[in-house]
């Protein structure tokens, strides 16, 4: 009895043990492994990977990309207009070894950093710029961000402005805009119609002009058009002209 009472706490202690030095890794996951506190020379996985504990510690460190949404951010363009700009981050880890090491956590780094430099990038701009030159700002906010989190062994691989919101004062602003440049090109297409319909009537009155019998032809044309409408009354001025070689011919 004495036996069996000695071999539980033993069984038990070795389970624990094996249950600490027996680990899988996924594919995407990686240990970070600490000797006596000491970084050991490279990460450990994936696969069935074996931790000396205690002697021995692990981190686990995923490889895959994590989409970080930034919260949406007070930015204060260079022609004075107050905005809110969210953004998306898109990053993963590149050394496990130092996303350990070189930052407590570098989610939470991360996070804050992309704040700080959404907000500074985005103030350097135009309302313009930042309205129709989305994509070059994703570029710079990318090498910005990438730049400084490379010692913590984070590549930061795209980022996108999701959305801007305006004041409503700013809204209505660019709507009245929007409506007086509507105007301005009807107006600007209403003009050159008038121009080129101008343009027409001064060639056809030099015809008329050189050609006095394309006049006549043009008050026949009119008399055949007035004579398929309804049945009227219509008095219409004969020019003598139309009829004069009539009148040379009776001698009038």
């Amino acid at each position: 009895m004495s036996n069996l009472s000695l071999l539980i706490p033993v069984v038990f202690v070795v389970l624990v043990f094996l249950s600490k030095w027996i680990n899988v890794l996924n594919e995407y996951e990686r240990a970070v492994t600490f000797w006596l506190g000491r970084l050991s020379p490279s990460p450990k996985g994936p696969g069935l990977t074996l931790i000396f504990w205690p002697f021995e510690t692990m981190v686990r460190i995923s490889l895959r990309t994590v989409v970080l949404e930034v919260p949406p951010q007070d930015v204060i363009t260079r022609d004075n207009v107050s905005v809110k700009v969210n953004a998306v981050v898109y990053f993963h880890v590149m050394d496990p070894a130092k996303a350990v090491v070189k930052v407590e956590n570098y989610l939470y780094a991360t996070s804050q950093l992309s704040q700080t430099t959404l907000r500074s990038i985005l103030g350097q701009a135009t309302l313009d710029e930042l309205l129709s030159s989305r994509d070059k700002l994703n570029e710079s906010l990318q090498e910005i961000l990438d730049k400084h989190t490379d010692p913590w062994g984070i590549k930061v691989t795209m980022v996108e402005l999701k959305a801007v919101d305006l004041p409503i004062e700013m809204q209505r602003a660019m709507a009245k805009q929007a409506e007086a440049e509507r105007e301005k090109r009807a107006k600007i297409i209403h003009a050159s119609g008038e121009f080129e319909a101008s343009k027409q009537l001064s060639e056809a009155a030099a015809i008329i002009g050189r050609e006095p019998a394309t006049l006549q032809l043009r008050y026949l044309q009119t008399l055949t058009e007035i004579a398929t409408e309804k049945n009227s009354t219509i008095i219409f001025p004969l020019p003598m002209d139309l009829i004069a070689a009539f009148l040379k011919k009776s001698g009038v």
